[in-house]
């Protein structure tokens, strides 16, 4: 019994952060994200009677507290499944983990599709959404195809992610600058845990309906300037959010805060481009096809920039031929 699967990460324009139930990781709000053709996760599970435990390995490490949320994960699908048999996972990442570039979504998603498959679970789309958000909230995301939304629901039911438009609905393009590969300090399940000590979160939540109804309109009718002046308002509003907890979350460093204005200076010389950050301290930038080779030039010209991952919009989750072990 053995499936691997590959699943991309996604950026989200409208942003998830904190939850309303910490055990079904229910958001406090909607979001809108893209699937990553560039950043994916592809993982094998193999469930076998001769397994006396699970063996987790995650880019060629065995780590105790990653392979914990691994098991428990494991173990929602082995309930499903209504057996107890071990299995042995192995994931690999095309990126950095552990700096925002949400391996977490991709993780997850990948792992929730393999192991499914694996045992023989015929799950809708649906029904794989809802499995992958409690393994981590933004793996739901990472389950459709292309330009996606995470509905906000009540329930763990009404609580999925959808596929708004297919990858080709816009040519539009992710640049990561990467400016750092080291982890970040907080975790993202845990920094979520901390968004009602801000004062600025309650200002956030109240404005949250109309900016996901603002950017789908600017998706729907590709108004590209409408879509980069919400979705770095966004950023910023969320990581405002972040800087004011208790303890603060300062998830930046200064090759961030560098690129950030160096956007809006690129913009002014008319190199229409606009930012967008996770949880971490990379940089998603977004532009249009047709300016991709003039970002790049300018990206390359800065030392502080370890690495640049260029992805376009693409599918969700798949099963893959490729097997790890």
């Amino acid at each position: 019994m053995k499936s691997s699967a590959i699943a991309p990460t996604n950026i989200a324009f409208i942003k998830y952060w904190g939850r309303k139930d910490e055990a079904l990781r229910l958001p406090v709000n909607g979001s809108i994200s893209m699937n990553l053709s560039s950043l994916t996760t592809t993982t094998t599970v193999e469930f076998s009677d001769t397994f006396l435990s699970d063996k987790i390995t995650i880019g060629g490490v065995s780590n105790a507290k990653e392979s914990s949320r691994v098991v428990e994960h494991l173990d929602r699908i082995r309930a499903l499944a209504k057996v107890s048999t071990k299995a042995k996972v192995i994931s690999e990442n095309s990126f950095p983990t552990g700096t925002g570039l949400s391996s977490s979504a991709s993780g997850f998603a990948a792992l929730t599709v393999a192991a499914t498959t694996a045992l023989g679970l015929l799950l809708s789309e649906k029904e794989l959404s809802i499995l992958a958000r409690q393994g981590s909230g933004s793996a739901c995301r990472s389950i459709p195809d292309g330009w996606v939304e995470w509905l906000d629901g009540d329930t763990s039911d009404s609580s999925f992610a959808q596929s708004i438009f297919p990858a080709e609905h816009w040519d539009i393009i992710d640049v990561v600058a990467v400016v750092s590969s080291g982890r970040k300090d907080v975790p993202t399940s845990e920094g979520q845990k901390l968004v009602n000590t801000s004062p600025f979160q309650k200002a956030r939540s109240g404005g949250m309906k109309q900016k996901i109804d603002d950017i789908k309109r600017a998706i729907t009718v590709r108004d590209f300037t409408l879509f980069g002046e919400i979705i770095e308002a966004e950023a910023l509003n969320m990581h405002a959010v972040m800087l004011t907890s208790q303890p603060s979350l300062i998830y930046w460093s200064a090759g961030t805060l560098e690129v950030m204005k160096l956007c809006k200076t690129w913009r002014s010389e008319g190199l229409e481009v606009y930012f967008t950050i996770n949880t971490g301290q990379d940089v998603h930038l977004l532009c249009l096809l047709s300016a991709k080779e003039a970002l790049m030039k300018k990206l390359k010209q800065l030392d502080f920039v370890k690495d640049i991952i260029v992805s376009t919009p693409t599918k969700g989750t798949t099963v893959s031929n490729r097997h790890l072990f």
